[in-house]
């Protein structure tokens, strides 16, 4: 893979985040867990080039992103649908879902990503919040996406690197 700067990054991000999906991937105690996700955004805030995530509180992968201070966003091609789908389904808690996927865990400055990604952000994070019910200007939001009330927390992080096949 090849180190990019962000602004050279030429896919689409609406694609790239709400059709092909990213792995979010971060390292705890030695040991690497991913979720799959679709929704988060790119741009630029505090005049620096972002990327931002929500992971809500019951997912296995926010103790990872919340211990360290980088994680990966890597973006895979349609021919592993199939895994991303699993990996967005089954819990790292219950077995170990990154071996079982048959991806290979490589890193960059000791953030882990997956081999096979044709495109990864290396993300070091600069803000965690939980979303507040309270904030929500358009209740349809709250009612609709959070029925259990389990609020995301958004993380806006620094986009170190940007790694492309």
């Amino acid at each position: 893979m090849k180190s990019i700067k962000p602004e050279e990054l030429q896919k689409n991000t609406f694609s790239m985040i709400g059709k092909e999906w990213l792995l979010v991937t971060a390292c705890k105690e030695g040991k690497v867990n991913t979720m799959t996700a679709s929704w988060g955004g790119l741009g630029v805030m505090w005049g620096k080039n972002v990327a931002f995530i929500v992971l809500r509180p019951q997912r296995y992968t926010k103790e990872f992103v919340d211990a360290g201070e980088t994680f990966s966003l890597s973006v895979l091609d349609e021919s592993y649908r199939k895994t991303l789908s699993y990996l967005g389904t089954v819990s790292g808690r219950n077995e170990d879902k990154v071996a079982k996927s048959g991806l290979t865990v490589t890193e960059e400055d000791g953030t882990p990503y997956f081999e096979e990604a044709n495109t990864v952000l290396v993300c070091r994070k600069l803000y965690a919040q939980p979303y507040d019910p309270s904030c929500f200007i358009d209740k349809s939001c709250d009612e609709k996406w959070y029925p259990e009330k389990d609020y995301h927390t958004m993380y806006i992080a620094e986009i170190e690197k940007v790694l492309v096949r």
